[in-house]
């Protein structure tokens, strides 16, 4: 094992896939500071470019841009009070102050290097749980696998959002999706309806870059303003060695901030935006000047730079241990997966051992160059975020077009990410949640498979299984939880009115 975590050092510094992470980091860094546009995004836009590519070299690609748009998404977070991800919201809050107060190098130095040394540390334990998931995940069969698939979806239905049967029913119509094609047990097409082009199944690349990359250039496009309007920095360089010693100062605030952006990020469907703000609630209480968070703490800022990457090599464990996708990105990445003919499980911690630890490499090593860039080229990137959200529109969709029809060389793939991306802006102008049914389309082919292995190996003995008992009942608990903690909040809110009438009554 350990002979093959350092050959799969050599694979990664190999030239060609040294160029690929470098071309990954160049697009990352762009997609991080840009405002609209997401990691999982990128990802879904550049996955039809992977065919060719060796697994190592996909990866490297496609890993190395995702991890960089955490890491530079804080540099817009901090100069300009926008964050460049979703992830980075928590960074605004006390990294705008201190720009406003002329502190900007400080803070985007420590934002930056914080988020290095999660990344490391996030690395550190993906490499190290690789022997630990190992013997769990050969222990486990066709009827474990299954219900873990079925968690998965669980986890992502039950935090879907204010409203828990859209995600439910999002879930279930991502189910029928994954259902059209030839049947794999009795061979007959299903939901075809006569077309000959439905018989393969809808292809997932076509899909995943229409309803998540489709849907987001649409509400690029409608945005016609600058993405930032604020120049008034002087000096952007100021501060940038004592952020970077302070990240040292306040390293136990980075470790805590990792350790619970992996531990949430191995729970599917949570999320890096909760992740980050449960790390920056953490580091206020702990605090020994808690009246500085939102005013320009430099606690704060190590606190959501930490947590921002290393929640990332949480989210791969259940992705590459289980197949159960820890994130959005993650999901997408699964696709990637499933491209280079590679299945999450056994087959990444036994044969194929060696990829999973070169995403170790590739994540430690595009951070390292993503921070040194960045601190090198702070001027030119503010710069970037000045350019109009409708300028990019054009490039995206030619990047949209190529990406679909790569997929199988098919005008058909074009229509089918049409399709998707209407359904995608559907979801955004509804308030529908994406990722229930995107999971479903990845998931409902393995729980298929899943499902009718354990029926042929060992009939319906198998849910009598301790293990399937007690997965079943994290799933029951899972899906009640939303409603008991709606039932609190309604009973909280129900209780002092009950206690004031009462008080009236008495007097």
């Amino acid at each position: 094992m350990i002979q093959t975590f350092f050959g799969s050092l050599l694979e990664v510094l190999e030239p060609q896939t040294m160029l690929m992470m470098l071309i990954g980091i160049a697009i990352g860094f762009v997609v991080g500071i840009l405002p609209g546009l997401g990691g999982s995004v990128t990802l879904a836009l550049m996955l039809p470019f992977t065919y060719d590519m060796e697994p190592v070299q996909a990866f490297a690609f496609l890993l190395g841009m995702w991890v960089v748009t955490a890491t530079t998404g804080d540099i817009t977070s901090v100069l300009f009070g926008v964050p460049g991800e979703a992830t980075a919201a928590a960074t605004v809050f006390d990294g705008y102050p201190m720009t406003k107060r002329g502190e900007a190098g400080r803070a985007v130095a420590a934002a930056l290097f914080s988020s290095a040394l999660g990344a490391v540390l996030g690395a550190v334990f993906l490499a190290l749980a690789v022997p630990v998931m190992r013997p769990i995940v050969l222990a486990f069969g066709p009827p474990e696998f299954f219900i873990l698939t079925l968690l998965g979806l669980t986890f992502v239905v039950s935090l879907s959002g204010r409203n828990v049967l859209k995600g439910f029913l999002m879930a279930a119509f991502g189910m029928v999706i994954a259902l059209v094609g030839i049947d794999p047990q009795a061979g007959v097409p299903r939901y075809a309806f006569g077309q000959l082009y439905l018989w393969d199944g809808i292809d997932l690349v076509a899909m995943v870059v229409g309803l998540f990359g489709g849907a987001e250039v649409l509400q690029l496009m409608l945005s016609k303003s600058a993405i930032a309007k604020n120049k008034g920095l002087d000096n952007p360089y100021a501060g940038i060695r004592q952020g970077i010693r302070e990240s040292f100062t306040h390293f136990p605030v980075v470790v805590r901030s990792s350790a619970i952006g992996i531990g949430i990020g191995i729970i599917p469907g949570m999320g890096g935006s909760v992740s980050q703000f449960i790390a920056y609630g953490n580091a206020q209480q702990m605090s020994k000047h808690p009246e500085e968070f939102g005013k320009g703490s430099i606690e704060g800022i190590i606190a959501a730079g930490a947590n921002n990457n290393a929640k990332d090599s949480g989210s791969l464990i259940p992705t590459i241990a289980f197949g159960i996708p820890g994130s959005v990105g993650t999901a997408v990445l699964l696709g990637a997966f499933l491209i280079q003919g590679l299945n999450p499980g056994p087959e990444m911690l036994t044969t194929s051992v060696n990829v999973t630890f070169s995403m170790v490499w590739i994540t430690v090593l595009s951070n390292i160059v993503a921070v040194s860039v960045s601190l090198l080229l702070l001027r030119q990137l503010v710069k970037l975020t000045f350019i109009p959200g409708t300028w990019l529109v054009p490039f995206l969709l030619v990047l949209l077009g190529i990406g679909a029809y790569t997929a199988s060389n098919s005008f058909l793939d074009i229509f089918v990410m049409l399709a998707a991306a209407v359904i995608g802006v559907a979801c955004i102008h509804w308030d529908w949640p994406r990722v229930p049914f995107l999971l479903a389309v990845v998931l409902g082919g393995l729980a298929e498979r899943y499902l009718f292995l354990s029926y042929s190996l060992h009939g319906w003995s198998w849910l009598a299984e301790p293990t399937v008992i007690g997965m079943l009942v994290v799933m029951a608990l899972v899906a009640g939880w939303p409603y008991y903690r709606s039932f609190r909040s309604r009973r909280a809110a129900t209780t002092p009115a009950d206690a004031g009438k009462e008080q009236v009554t008495h007097e």
